[in-house]
């Protein structure tokens, strides 16, 4: 490719930036990611995995853009060597993440009673209660407790099982392979061995519900399967990609317990003021670096120009949600958390037909995170300075090892 700009033509390609995988604490903002940020709304990267570069875009709407344009591909990813964070893709070939419509949107309407406001609502009860089963035995421990291990970690894991239909017993098997899954430290084949054992798990459970009627998503699934609406490999692979995004949750409330407890005036209001709980959590999701780096990339079928820039068919395409949340021109001192933003359309669960679907699910469970921890736990605190609070290392998704805490 020439990259250099005749007269008249598109500006010459920006430098390719390096992007490490920093082991970042706390909720601090990715460095690199502000400096690229900062060159333009379209740079280009490269990451510790993979071949190539790739472009990175970052600004709000043109994020939106490139997430919602059938132009950008997910399904042309697969058996590209693209620059990545991981030494693996998450996702198998053939599953949901690397889909693009129709198949897709075939494949999520699948399990999409289950993720609905509706069915999202069938698991409140339950989980309401398991949460508080969870407080009792914290405060019966009394403290100092590590509130990751003792609340942040197992209430995730039995809400996402519940919602799943995996039953209580194999809970803590999900977890390990989860853990192992999303972990970068561990190598290649430590994931790829966990995530075949995971979908080799949920086939037979898919496979033992195909005539289903229940409501949990592994039956909706065997169901689907048995009317022949979708393979068992696509169904073992949504059940993969779901299960392992329900346990996001808790790195995502380990970085919003962190940040409250280290701003103790932002929990006195809440406390004080229960009403503003729920746009607080869209604050919360808005501002926390969820993640690492990016996620999966896209390829552009076609030439596109974003941000004034002539991305050519077939290049690799990233977008940051991080960036876009932190967009100026669409939230206003973005560097400020602020409760009362209104509006505040964040994405932190994505945009585009691979909106996260377990975006409802997750705003349920930080709702009653925080009402149980802020009601029911009136003096909690950090037990130890905030910057002995480890977190995790070589973590695709960010957040504390373990969050030690007194009341």
């Amino acid at each position: 490719m020439d990259e250099t700009a005749a007269p008249g033509a598109l500006p010459a390609l920006p430098p390719i930036r390096h992007w490490p995988a920093l082991d970042l604490n706390g909720t601090d903002f990715d460095p690199v990611l502000a400096e690229l940020m900062a060159e333009g709304p379209v740079t280009r990267v490269q990451l510790p995995n993979g071949d190539g570069w790739a472009w990175l875009v970052t600004r709000y709407d043109d994020v939106r853009t490139v997430t919602n344009d059938p132009r950008f591909s997910r399904e042309a990813v697969v058996a590209r060597p693209v620059t990545r964070l991981a030494p693996h893709f998450i996702p198998a070939p053939g599953a949901v993440g690397f889909l693009d419509p129709p198949d897709h949107t075939r494949l999520r309407r699948s399990v999409a009673a289950a993720l609905t406001a509706k069915g999202v609502e069938r698991v409140r009860a339950r989980a309401r209660g398991m949460l508080d089963e969870l407080v009792d035995d914290l405060l019966d421990g009394g403290p100092p407790a590590d509130l990751t291990a003792a609340v942040l970690s197992p209430f995730p894991i039995a809400v996402i099982c519940e919602l799943m239909g995996v039953p209580a017993g194999d809970r803590h098997s999900m977890h390990n392979w989860t853990q192992l899954i999303l972990s970068a430290a561990h190598g290649k084949e430590i994931s790829e061995t966990a995530k075949r054992e995971m979908a080799a798990y949920f086939s037979d459970l898919i496979g033992l519900r195909e005539n289903s009627t229940g409501e949990d998503v592994t039956s909706l699934l065997g169901a689907a399967v048995g009317r022949g609406e979708v393979t068992l490999d696509e169904a073992v692979g949504l059940a993969v990609l779901l299960q392992i995004g329900g346990e996001a949750v808790t790195n995502n409330s380990g970085q919003m317990f962190y940040l409250l407890l280290t701003r103790p005036a932002l929990v006195a209001r809440l406390r004080a003021e229960p009403e503003i709980r729920r746009p607080a959590i869209d604050e919360l999701l808005r501002y926390i670096p969820h993640r690492n780096a990016v996620g999966l990339c896209r390829i552009a079928v076609q030439d596109v120009d974003i941000g004034g820039v002539r991305i050519r068919a077939g290049d690799p395409v990233y977008v940051s949600y991080l960036a876009a949340n932190r967009d100026p021109e669409v939230f206003p001192e973005p560097e400020t958390l602020d409760f009362s933003r209104s509006p505040n359309p964040h994405v932190a669960f994505g945009f585009g037909p691979h909106y996260c679907p377990g975006g409802m699910l997750a705003r349920l469970e930080e709702e009653l995170l925080m009402d149980a921890l802020l009601d029911r736990v009136p003096g909690l605190r950090l037990a130890v300075p905030a910057d002995q609070v480890a977190f995790r290392k070589g973590a695709l998704i960010r957040g504390p090892e373990a969050l030690p805490v007194t009341w």
